[in-house]
């Protein structure tokens, strides 16, 4: 059984924690005090509101689940406590210094730092543009106006340029421009359209280089309660600790 420490009590949290299996939440952490309490409750596990104290529980590992700001102000302190993370705000990585800084401490403590799949699929096969030469990496990604909290009556494009600018304007819906730059080793090309007859998130992935050709459109569900994120993204942080103890490792 793998003891996991939550980060974050929103929706992402809530489709984890309805999700144990092989895994048991035994400490959250959020700064609403209600809400983490009845948390707490419901699925058993300690609630804490003072972040130094939710680090001394005995958890295997520690799941973001909040925002790119949680990641800058707790990400650090985790790895230094000796504990994995799990990292779901991966736009928080967008920024060189602190990814370094992170990596830095990560190897000090002997720790890992995990970014699930996210709402994409073939992160695993992109991690070839480290070792091969690319001759083009873009992400397209379509969303409805509503999910993007703008009032738009006709496709249009907000953005586009490089995934660490768009990260930086948008950053509570492209969390998988920076996956697929962290895959890829290098600063993918975006583009965030918002179309008002898509109902669902829509990545589309261009893919070309000496390996060939490589094209993935991801139409995904909206996760419960919060349009703006994927289910498969929460789905993906979950299927990662259901398999971090198995002997079994695939598409690594």
């Amino acid at each position: 059984m793998i003891n996991v420490g939550l980060l974050g009590c929103g929706n992402i949290g809530r489709i984890i924690a309805k999700g144990q299996d092989n895994f048991k939440i035994t400490a959250v952490y959020d700064t609403a005090e209600a809400k983490v309490n009845a948390f707490g409750k419901e699925f058993g596990a300690v609630p804490y509101t003072d972040f130094a104290s939710f680090l001394k529980e005995s958890c295997d590992v520690i799941v973001e689940a909040a925002s790119a700001a949680a990641v800058k102000s707790h990400a650090k302190d985790v790895l230094k406590s000796g504990k994995d993370i799990i990292i779901m705000s991966v736009g928080a990585l967008a920024d060189e210094a602190f990814r370094e800084e992170l990596l830095d401490t990560a190897r000090e403590n002997s720790c890992k730092i995990h970014i699930p799949s996210g709402a994409v699929l073939g992160l695993d096969n992109i991690k070839v543009g480290q070792i091969a030469k690319v001759d083009k990496i873009l992400l397209r990604t379509t969303k409805s106006p509503a999910s993007l909290k703008r009032e738009i009556s006709e496709r249009t494009q907000l953005f586009g340029g490089k995934a660490g600018d768009c990260v930086r304007e948008f950053p509570k819906n492209t969390n998988v421009a920076e996956s697929l730059s962290l895959a890829v080793g290098k600063d993918i090309d975006v583009e965030l359209w918002a179309d008002p007859a898509e109902d669902r998130n829509m990545h589309e992935i261009f893919f070309e280089g000496e390996f060939g050709e490589i094209y993935a459109r991801i139409r995904n569900v909206p996760s419960p309660d919060n349009p703006a994120t994927s289910y498969l993204a929460a789905l993906s942080i979950l299927s990662l600790l259901r398999n971090l103890d198995s002997p079994l490792v695939i598409g690594a």
